[in-house]
């Protein structure tokens, strides 16, 4: 049931920083109550507290299923949006030289967190009678570039995922939707390149990228759009880039 005044319960996963993070604010904004997960309990704690109440913040590692479990047992009955937003990219390796357990790793957090957040919130979300399942995909989903097959292949999949999902629920009141960013600035290029921050910020050299918060408004337009109407994709880039590949930085 929701409360008065309330759009309803949102759950946002991988919320500590980021894209996560700036939803939460967003959609805290907009009129949700706000859930939000993440494995860095003090930083989503921190954000539940500047979000204030109802604002509520449990630990949560989607790669792994008890932990998945505890999170949503804590949820609550009255889930209507889940925003899978947890995943991430590790390395840039060619095939040739791929590390496997980076690959696995990928797979895990962002197919496979997908597939037990989805699997264990998604008879609330039916119960809602006006459920909605938004998942952060990538441009990497459709645009392979060297160096990137292991993320690539990982978001191949989860979009696989969003289309079967919304066949599987044509008929239901749940609605299926898929952002897909290019260029942001966030943690992602840190984490990708282990901690290494001149390579991560090369990135980002010579253009102006999306930020968290361009992301998190385009969800939260897509969240807010009338129950008939579902939002099936979008993809959202920075003016200069045109493909993951081919970005025109500052003096080219």
């Amino acid at each position: 049931m929701r409360a008065e005044g309330w759009r309803g319960v949102a759950v946002v996963t991988g919320a500590s920083s980021g894209i996560g993070a700036a939803t939460a604010r967003v959609l805290a904004r907009d009129g949700f109550q706000v859930v939000v997960g993440a494995r860095r309990r003090d930083l989503i704690e921190a954000l539940a507290a500047d979000l204030g109440p109802p604002a509520r913040a449990y630990p949560l590692d989607v790669t792994s299923q008890e932990s998945v479990d505890e999170f949503c047992a804590q949820v609550g009955e009255g889930c209507s949006l889940l925003v899978n937003n947890a995943g991430g990219a590790l390395g840039l390796d060619p095939i040739a030289t791929a590390d496997e357990a980076q690959w696995q790793a990928m797979y895990d957090s962002n197919v496979l967190g997908v597939l037990r957040m989805t699997r264990a919130l998604l008879p609330r979300l039916q119960a809602s009678g006006d459920g909605h399942v938004i998942t952060v995909g990538s441009v990497a989903a459709f645009e392979p570039y060297s160096g990137g097959a292991g993320y690539n292949a990982a978001k191949h999949a989860v979009r696989a995922v969003m289309d079967v999902l919304r066949l599987e629920l044509n008929g239901q009141p749940v609605r299926v939707s898929e952002i897909d960013p290019g260029l942001v600035e966030t943690e992602f290029s840190l984490v990708r390149f282990g901690g290494d921050a001149a390579r991560a910020e090369a990135v980002y050299k010579g253009v102006t990228p999306l930020t968290a918060e361009d992301v998190a408004e385009v969800i939260a337009f897509v969240a807010t759009r009338p129950s008939h109407v579902d939002v099936d994709q979008v993809v959202i880039r920075p003016r200069d880039q045109a493909r993951v590949w081919l970005v025109h930085r500052e003096g080219d």
